[in-house]
């Protein structure tokens, strides 16, 4: 068993509309699933991700109305990446951010690999990262429709940072539990040492890697709006996903056992420092309920709620997401400018 790298990171935002026009409009992400939060049905649950929504792209949000501000700190997943195609896409991502008037630093290096950190309105803390060097798992594919450039769009979650206190134990589950290896280092902003340490699973690459950062001077994360829920990592197939459950309680760490997300099937648990982690199947995928073309414009119900969908949809509030190139109006006025040109 080897686990694949990141199939998913899910944090939480108290404004679904604000958040669904930062994530399609200003990064260009696809909204390929608006569905609810499986366990508390009466919040959103949007996933942004590339064309389809292929395992290793999908940046999902739980919207929580009454979160109120994060209090960053220590046992948190503490930084998101989105990885872009090279070093010339995160020039024009450069001015991009610029133009949206988006919290930025600035081009950087991490290591080796060219970066941008940002923030977005809840000060979600985000990092694009160039795939100029990437010899790992490969990137996705921009969605044709959206409104960057096919050469320079997002095509994938990066590596996410792990913040802790005492590294030993999270350290023991990575390498010792789950798949991943050590494979280097580097130093952060504020530092001359090589203190984030690396850890890769599976092909390796921007796409399945776990970076490791020590602090001593910070308190437990207080989690709000712009925090992280949780990482999952990519699993092949049901099959192997309950020799993993199997694993994980021979080692006596408590988990949810093996839950059906309708889109992929999952299993929970935390390792020592408190960060939850989830193992999740690489299928069946988003195209399950909807077609390809359509993805994210209704709201998609699992079968187990179904049967509640009124009771559901009345407690939502309402999110336009329908595309204007998906409807026939805009079908029509684009045929009827071409025959006039």
């Amino acid at each position: 068993m080897e686990l694949k790298g990141i199939h998913h990171v899910s944090a939480i935002t108290a404004n679904a509309a604000n958040n669904y026009h930062f994530y399609t409009e200003v990064l260009g992400m696809r909204l390929v699933k608006k569905t609810i939060n499986q366990d508390d049905p009466s919040v959103y649950h949007l996933f942004y991700a590339d064309e389809v929504g292929n395992p290793g792209s999908d940046l999902t949000f739980f919207e929580i109305p009454q979160a109120g501000r994060t209090y960053p700190g220590i046992s948190s997943i503490s930084g998101t990446s989105l990885r872009v195609p090279n070093d010339r896409a995160l020039q024009y991502w450069e001015k991009r951010l610029t133009e949206h008037n988006v919290d930025h630093d600035g081009m950087t290096k991490q290591g080796s690999r060219h970066v941008i950190h940002f923030r977005d309105s809840e000060n979600q803390r985000l990092t694009l990262i160039s795939d100029e060097t990437n010899t790992g798992v490969k990137g996705g594919k921009v969605w044709e429709h959206s409104n960057t450039p096919a050469d320079k769009g997002i095509i994938g979650l990066g590596p996410v940072t792990l913040t802790v206190e005492d590294p030993a134990p999270t350290i023991k589950v990575l390498t010792e539990i789950l798949t991943f290896r050590e494979v280097g280092g580097y130093s952060s902003l504020d530092n001359d040492q090589d203190d984030i340490r690396v850890f890769a699973t599976g092909e390796g690459g921007t796409g399945a890697e776990v970076h490791l950062e020590v602090r001593n001077d910070l308190s437990k994360e207080r989690p709000g709006r712009g925090s992280v829920h949780h990482v999952a990592f990519r699993v092949d197939n049901e099959d192997e996903l309950a020799k993993w459950k199997n694993r994980i309680k021979k080692e006596g760490i408590p988990n949810s056992g093996l839950i059906d997300r309708f889109y992929f099937k999952s299993l929970y648990f935390r390792e020592p420092n408190g960060i939850l982690f989830e193992l999740a199947t690489d299928g069946p995928g988003f195209a399950t309920d909807e077609d390809v073309d359509n993805l994210g414009e209704s709201l998609a119900l699992p079968p187990l709620f179904e049967d509640r969908r009124e009771e559901i949809e009345a407690n939502l509030k309402p999110l336009d997401t329908i595309r204007p190139h998906h409807s026939v109006w805009s079908c029509c006025i684009q045929r009827c400018s071409n025959w006039f040109r």
